[in-house]
């Protein structure tokens, strides 16, 4: 599997790099330790590699693989691919007024609401310490209630994932995400990054949103999911 660019493979470029201190496995196949992620990714398509990748999945549970070009069957594990579009914003759009709500950097006292919040709204694989892999913000009720957060995720050299996207149902539609997205994003310009990020090719509203802020396809991608019986 030749790394034509490091986002052509980023789980295996970050577990390799900027995050090789919270992966799991060796030199032929790594994941994110089960704390932090699910995501995982062969050194190639060997059938050593290939071998070592299921090694990494545990009974009952999977992981997922995010390649332009999908992994290889793996002997004993169910497979099932899905569409997404990697975006990227080497800069943003020109803001708009400034936000009615106030937007507040999250620390670890806000990690039971982060991961309720995200069990809640489902915007990806979200464990007890996804919070972990990078800076979060978010905005809170009146009564202290987290009701909205974006954040950080994998880090090939170079780049940074935008991720943890999601708004409480009872507060759509007030601009909550684009605004926490573009404190992040922008934040990882300011540190001479670029960021990116992962859609299901399908949602159409979510890449409308992205390409308001800067975000456009880089290229298709194929997340694989690997499950053990």
């Amino acid at each position: 599997m030749p790394i034509d660019h490091p986002l052509d493979r980023p789980v295996w470029t970050a577990l390799r790099t900027r995050q090789a201190g919270i992966a799991v496995g060796d030199g032929r196949a790594v994941r994110f330790a089960p704390d932090y992620g699910l995501f995982a990714a062969a050194a190639d398509g060997s059938a050593e590699s290939l071998g070592a990748l299921g090694a990494l999945v545990p009974a009952g549970g999977g992981v997922a693989v995010v390649e332009a070009v999908a992994p290889g069957a793996v002997p004993g594990l169910g497979a099932e691919a899905r569409h997404l579009w990697q975006m990227i914003a080497p800069e943003l759009t020109a803001a708009g007024p400034a936000p009615e709500f106030e937007i507040v950097d999250l620390v670890e006292t806000d990690a039971a609401q982060m991961l309720a919040l995200a069990t809640l709204t489902e915007p990806g694989p979200f464990f007890g310490r996804t919070h972990q892999l990078g800076d979060f913000v978010g905005v809170k009720d009146a009564q202290g209630a987290l009701i909205a957060m974006a954040g950080e995720r994998m880090k090939p050299v170079g780049f940074t994932e935008v991720s943890g996207v999601c708004t409480h149902p009872d507060h759509r539609g007030r601009g909550l995400a684009g605004a926490l997205m573009r404190v992040v994003a922008g934040r990882i310009l300011a540190r001479g990054e670029t960021p990116f990020l992962h859609s299901y090719a399908h949602n159409k509203g979510a890449i409308a949103l992205y390409q308001s802020l800067g975000f456009s396809l880089r290229r298709e991608m194929s997340m694989t999911v690997l499950s053990r019986p």
